[in-house]
């Protein structure tokens, strides 16, 4: 996959400005907009989506730690394992499905709640709806909520973006912003 290009339309709070992106990697994400900021915060969220996206073998992820699987299944998300590694990282599972990440990065720990999922041509998950619980590590008080909602359409043999939208609550305001791709083309 060498990566695609689209028009771009980007939402802050009723903001709208267009303009487009191209994506070639998740280090090669140009975006190509008039307000600075916003370019800033489209390429950064746009690259995430990327490096999330892009293709990773066990061995090169959660692979290079030791697993462990809690005892006790019982939890509405499923079973904890325990990934050995620097982030403190564990996951819920259920069935074939990850349904919940919890990390430690730095100064902030966060739960990652997997909502709904839709099931691409390849016979894959792809995750349409999940929310981001942020935590202070060292008092455990809740700092942010953010809710992601993704769709995607299918060109060629990729499913790639086709909207997201992110609904944000920190420090008493509440925030939302989309992305909207359009006329994509594969490079």
């Amino acid at each position: 996959f060498k990566g695609f290009t689209a028009d771009l339309a980007v939402n802050v709070d009723g903001k709208e400005i267009t303009g487009t992106v191209t994506i070639k990697s998740a280090q090669d994400v140009a975006v190509s907009i008039a307000d600075a900021e916003i370019q800033k915060w489209a390429a950064g969220t746009i690259g995430m989506i990327a490096i999330h996206r892009g293709p990773r073998t066990f061995d090169q992820s959660d692979g290079k730690s030791v697993l462990t699987l809690d005892r006790g299944a019982a939890h509405p998300l499923g079973q904890t394992i325990r990934i050995h590694d620097t982030l403190k990282s564990h996951y819920r599972v259920k069935g074939d499905r990850i349904t919940q990440i919890n990390r430690t990065m730095g100064p902030m720990t966060f739960t990652i709640n997997v909502e709904d999922s839709t099931m691409t041509a390849d016979n894959r998950y792809l995750t349409t709806r999940y929310s981001v619980y942020y935590f202070n590590p060292q008092d455990g008080h809740l700092t942010n909520v953010e809710s992601f909602t993704d769709a995607h359409v299918r060109v060629g043999q990729a499913d790639l973006p086709a909207s997201r939208r992110i609904i944000s609550a920190e420090s008493g305001t509440v925030s939302v912003k989309t992305l909207t791709f359009t006329n994509h083309r594969l490079l």
